[in-house]
């Protein structure tokens, strides 16, 4: 069956395209075939780190998403994943409602699942508080709470809206504190979570022993949350 699977919250800078890296690696490293879509027009994560996997999409025109649904016909047990850019819900809802793509996606047997990144800023809080009032109960969520950006989520748990959203039928994963230097250390190297683990010697190894040691402790985190979903 199709599934496609949408990267967002919005917010710049809250850790979407990290989340869709995370996927990207644990679906190959899983063996779940998967096609990935860039919709960042200046500096896209699944292009940069997954380039053989992704394809760039730009959401200029009101049917620039159509290939998703396409492509999720074509061949239904590839997992399509779109890592979408800041500023994006907009053009990506009013495709949802303009065009019945939830009553599509139903006719077809085709699940849409939406990733909900958050920080721990009330923004974040806000933008989940409008994607609920839209689409609460109607589309799958996943909230992921990227403790990278903090992990104190004090204000999303006084607001109600994680209550809210799991009583709608809300996942939540925690994406867990890993030290910056070590991530700056993977993105210099342009290369996928699996080439920065296995990767040694040379100048431009990256990560020593016991980083890349972290990095797996960090990733099978993740993965133990991302497993229990259906995905």
């Amino acid at each position: 069956m199709s599934h496609i699977h949408f990267i967002g919250g919005e917010k710049g800078g809250v850790g979407k395209s990290l989340v869709s890296r995370v996927l990207a690696q644990y679906f190959i490293d899983w063996n779940i075939p998967f096609r990935g879509f860039d919709t960042d027009k200046s500096h896209g994560a699944l292009l940069r780190f997954y380039a053989d996997f992704s394809a760039p999409l730009v959401l200029d025109q009101h049917d620039s998403l159509d290939p998703i649904i396409e492509r999720a016909l074509e061949d239904p047990q590839r997992r399509i994943l779109v890592d979408l850019a800041a500023q994006t819900q907009q053009s990506l809802s009013a495709w949802i409602e303009d065009s019945g793509v939830l009553d599509f996606a139903q006719e077809q047997g085709m699940t849409l699942t939406w990733w909900h990144v958050m920080d721990t800023g009330r923004d974040s809080v806000d933008l989940l508080k409008k994607w609920l009032d839209q689409f609460g109960g109607r589309l799958n969520l996943v909230l992921v709470l990227n403790e990278l950006r903090g992990d104190r989520f004090e204000i999303l748990e006084a607001s109600g809206e994680r209550e809210r959203a799991e009583k709608l039928g809300a996942s939540v994963v925690s994406l867990r504190r890993l030290p910056d230097t070590t991530m700056q250390k993977i993105d210099q190297q342009s290369a996928s979570f699996w080439a920065a683990l296995n990767q040694s010697g040379g100048a431009n190894a990256g990560l020593g022993m016991l980083e890349r040691q972290r990095v797996k402790v960090w990733l099978n985190r993740a993965y133990a949350d991302i497993g229990k979903l259906a995905l």
